[in-house]
Parts: structure tokens; C-alpha cells; sequence
């Protein structure tokens, strides 16, 4: 029996449709997607290859908003050839810069809104990342710059850098931030000796440490909220 295609389902069924009437809230994950891809394969219909896809990603935007065009090639999903890779990696691209947009404060008065920040600048990347926000005497932010990339447990921090660059910004304090792509939010014992040596150094220079945020998918973790600085 041949698969029947998207347009021969009732109109409240087809994706398109369905966001022109009832808006894009009610769509699913799946239907979203099948809007992106457009089309489907002579046995599978677009909702169905989505599906496909979503599941082979373990049903996580966020990993799949993630990947590279190469990335999701290399999941072997039927229907989804380099086109519509490249169509799924630009849109969700843009809904990583929406979510950039919403979280860019001027001012952080909370660890919580640090978190948000940083979390909202590195969540496109899979491998350890190190930034740090330059801030002025009001908190309010100058920069906001990536310090160092590293592999997936871990990441080299040279504290001259940060100070040379803080220097440059005539910065009076900084947040420090990097993220754990294992989910995990615990800081590791280099995480808390190259805290306390980037804060002894500030000393020095009269440039305040605020904080140091470890961020992740599910959540982060505040060194001045644990009195750990």
C-alpha cells in the first residue's frame, strides 16, 4: 500500500496549513520541521522523514541545533539529503540568534542573569568553551569575548590574556564563564585553582572577579552564589 502524501490529508492535519489557521504553537516539533524540509520520499511523507530525524537525534533540538550540515548527513535519515540539512542548520541558526537577542542585558545584578547571557552565547557550541564578560563600574557589560576553545572536557585558559584584554576594554570588572557540554555543572578542581588565580591576579590590578558561571543545557553553577571566590 503506497504512502499517502500530505496533500491528500484532512487540511487540519497538514502542517502548513495548520499554522495558517491555528497559528505555529500547536505544530509539533515533527510538523515544524516538515515545514523546513517541505517535502518528503515517494514512501514517506515530511512529518514522517522529521520524525525520523528528531528520533535519531534522541528527539533534542538542542542537539540537533547543534549539528553541522555534515553532522546531520552523517545520521543516514531517509529523506534528508545536503538541501535540506543545509535548510534545517539555517533555521535553527536563526533561532539561536533570536534566543542571543533576548538574552542580551545590558546590566547583570544576578547570577541568573549572567547564566542566561552566557548560556545564550555558547549553546551552539559541542566542545569547551572560556569567555568572559568585561564589565564597567555599573556592572554594565563592554564586551563580551571567547577566550579559549577547547576539547569536550576541558579548555587552557592563559589568565594574562584575559587581564591584556581587560586592559584594552578599561574594564573594572569581569564575569567569568565557560560551558560543560557533558550537562554536568560541577566544577572540576582546575576549574576552582585557575578561579582563584585569575582573582588573586584582579587583585592586583584593581579589576574586580564578580563571578564564574559554568553553564550547560540543564542548568548552571554561580561561584560567588557557593562562596567560592
Amino acid at each position: 500500500m503506497s504512502k499517502i502524501s500530505i496533500k491528500n490529508w484532512a487540511e487540519d492535519d497538514r502542517p502548513r496549513e495548520k499554522l495558517l489557521n491555528k497559528g505555529a504553537g500547536v505544530l509539533s516539533n515533527a510538523e515544524l520541521l516538515a515545514i523546513i524540509i517541505n517535502n518528503g520520499t515517494k514512501d514517506l511523507s515530511a512529518v514522517d522523514v522529521s520524525k525520523n530525524l528528531l528520533a535519531a537525534t534522541g528527539n533534542s533540538l538542542t542537539r540537533l541545533g547543534k549539528m553541522t550540515v555534515k553532522d546531520i548527513l552523517q545520521l543516514k535519515v531517509k529523506g534528508i539529503g545536503e538541501a535540506k540539512a543545509v535548510f534545517i542548520v539555517a533555521a535553527l541558526e536563526l533561532l539561536n540568534r533570536k534566543n542571543q537577542e533576548e538574552h542580551t542585558i545590558s546590566t547583570f545584578n544576578s547570577s541568573k542573569d549572567a547564566a542566561a547571557f552566557v548560556r545564550a552565547k555558547l549553546q551552539a557550541y559541542t566542545k569547551e568553551v572560556f569567555g568572559v564578560l568585561f564589565l564597567n563600574r555599573a556592572n554594565r557589560i563592554i564586551a563580551f569575548e571567547i577566550i579559549s576553545e577547547g576539547g569536550f572536557t576541558s579548555t587552557v585558559v592563559d589568565p594574562r590574556l584575559i587581564f591584556k584584554r581587560a586592559l584594552v576594554h578599561n574594564t573594572t570588572a569581569l564575569i567569568l564563564s565557560h560551558n560543560h557540554p557533558s550537562g554536568n555543572v560541577k566544577p572540576s578542581a582546575s576549574d576552582e585553582e585557575l578561579t582563584k588565580k585569575i582573582v588573586s591576579a584582579g587583585r592586583f590590578l584593581d579589576i574586580r572577579v564578580l563571578d564564574h558561571v559554568i553553564v550547560s543545557d540543564n542548568g548552571y553553577f554561580s561561584f560567588a552564589d557557593e562562596g567560592l571566590l
